[in-house]
């Protein structure tokens, strides 16, 4: 049987890009009638035949079931009002100066303001900087109705389980006022099974922001050690197994691409509210400005390396934002930043990603590759940048077999060293190059 607060029946979802795509899923899950609104005709068209246009386990099976029946796609909220309404739209930031766009998040709640009342709980689900659902949203529901139930729910799921984590991780929620965040808990009581009340709408609004940005850190502090350990000539991933086993302190994460639709924005949206109330946030800043600096000194690695073997022809095997869990999201993926540098150099680059269609990699400049292995025969180097699982499973001595390869730069170490480099192939990876010694096997214990 499933948990549901009977004061909740009717859920509107306005937005359903990620956040709202997956919400809709596990909400009708839970026997919930969700009502999914979008303003982009493509994404309706999809939708509307219970097609998912974005991927994520469980989501294409759950729309296939309930399209129509306890879920429901439309350009509008229904005449009738929902019980809530939970607002799911994009904050994307400003390319050159980096402030976050809100116009997205005042439009879907002026569309609430019309078509709900002041009975309908308001949640924003969608990062924003501290203080924007009191400043953007609350006043355009006052204005229309003049009193208002509104919550700030983040979501703060890792994608490829999505389904789970809604479910499974605390839904924390911050309200306007006690009948407001009573009314979150019952909400999100129906969805999670645990729910956390904070004491305001800021303070949900920051836990989101905190979960991000500590990310950011760690994984910065990973890409930084990797640079170190490039200009020392050692090799990293050997520094941190050592740095690492049985050591009781928190655990240095390994070098890695940051991407993706949080970590490459959140920090932005931080460093604005911070600066609007007067702090710099500076270890944040610097983090995000090296961890979007990694691809360009890798691609600019993998350039000045063909260029001394006269190679032309590059083989990039993944161009999702991340490999695991597996993805076809383009967010923040680090080949945007690599291509200008492959361009510049004259390479062409072929491209392959299990999940990523044919005209998404064209549309970022690469040539499509269906069978992973056919790319090595052309290649003078491979640049593996996601761990797929495809890619772990990859057998080099077949793949490298009649390839002209003489370099493969394995971003994440997950492919066969030895096998490599004992048919005279150059390995490199983040931080490590072909003169540092390869980090010995972890030891095991009992």
């Amino acid at each position: 049987m499933t948990h549901q607060t009977p004061a909740f029946h009717r859920i509107g979802v306005i937005g359903m890009g990620y956040v709202g795509l997956t919400l809709t899923a596990a909400l009708a899950r839970k026997g919930f009638e969700v009502h999914g609104v979008d303003v982009q005709p493509a994404v309706l068209e999809s939708l509307g035949r219970g097609r998912p246009h974005v991927y994520e386990p469980g989501v294409d099976e759950t729309f296939a079931e309930h399209i129509g029946g306890r879920i429901h796609i439309g350009s509008e909220l229904p005449a009738e009002p929902v019980d809530a309404a939970i607002l799911c739209v994009s904050t994307p930031v400003d390319e050159e100066t980096h402030e976050p766009y809100l116009k997205n998040l005042a439009a879907a709640a002026e569309h609430v303001a019309e078509r709900c009342t002041p009975r309908t709980l308001v949640v924003v689900r969608s990062t924003v900087p501290v203080g924007t659902t009191r400043e953007v949203v609350l006043p355009r529901l006052l204005d229309a109705w003049g009193r208002a139930r509104l919550v700030m729910a983040p979501e703060r799921t890792i994608q490829g389980r999505a389904l789970t984590e809604l479910t499974g991780l605390p839904q924390v929620v911050g309200g306007l006022d006690e009948d407001s965040l009573r009314s979150g808990r019952d909400l999100f009581g129906g969805l999670a099974d645990q729910v956390l009340p904070v004491s305001s709408l800021e303070a949900a609004e920051l836990v989101k922001l905190t979960n991000n940005c500590h990310t950011d850190v760690i994984y910065a502090f990973g890409n930084e050690l990797a640079m170190l350990s490039e200009r020392f000539g050692l090799d990293p991933l050997e520094v941190i197994r050592a740095t690492n086993l049985d050591y009781p302190r928190p655990d240095i994460a390994r070098p890695g691409y940051v991407g993706g639709g949080c970590l490459s924005k959140d920090p932005y949206i931080m460093a604005f509210a911070g600066e609007r109330a007067g702090y710099r946030p500076g270890l944040i800043g610097a983090a995000r400005k090296l961890n979007e600096v990694l691809p360009v000194h890798v691609a600019a690695r993998v350039a000045d390396a063909l260029r001394e073997t006269g190679g032309t022809t590059l083989y990039v095997l993944g161009w999702a934002y991340k490999g695991w869990p597996p993805t076809d999201d383009m967010r923040g993926t680090p080949i945007a930043a690599m291509m200008p540098v492959f361009d510049a150099a004259g390479l062409r680059v072929l491209g392959h990603d299990p999940l990523v269609g044919a005209e998404v990699i064209q549309a970022h400049g690469g040539e499509p590759v269906d069978d992973v292995l056919a790319g090595f025969r052309e290649a003078d180097a491979v640049l593996v940048v996601t761990d797929h699982p495809d890619y772990r499973a990859l057998d080099m001595t077949r793949a490298l077999e009649g390839s002209r390869t003489r370099l493969v730069f394995d971003s994440w170490r997950i492919l066969d060293r030895a096998g490599i480099t004992a048919r005279g192939v150059r390995y490199e990876g983040l931080g490590y190059t072909s003169a540092a010694p390869a980090a010995p096997v972890p030891v095991v214990t009992a």
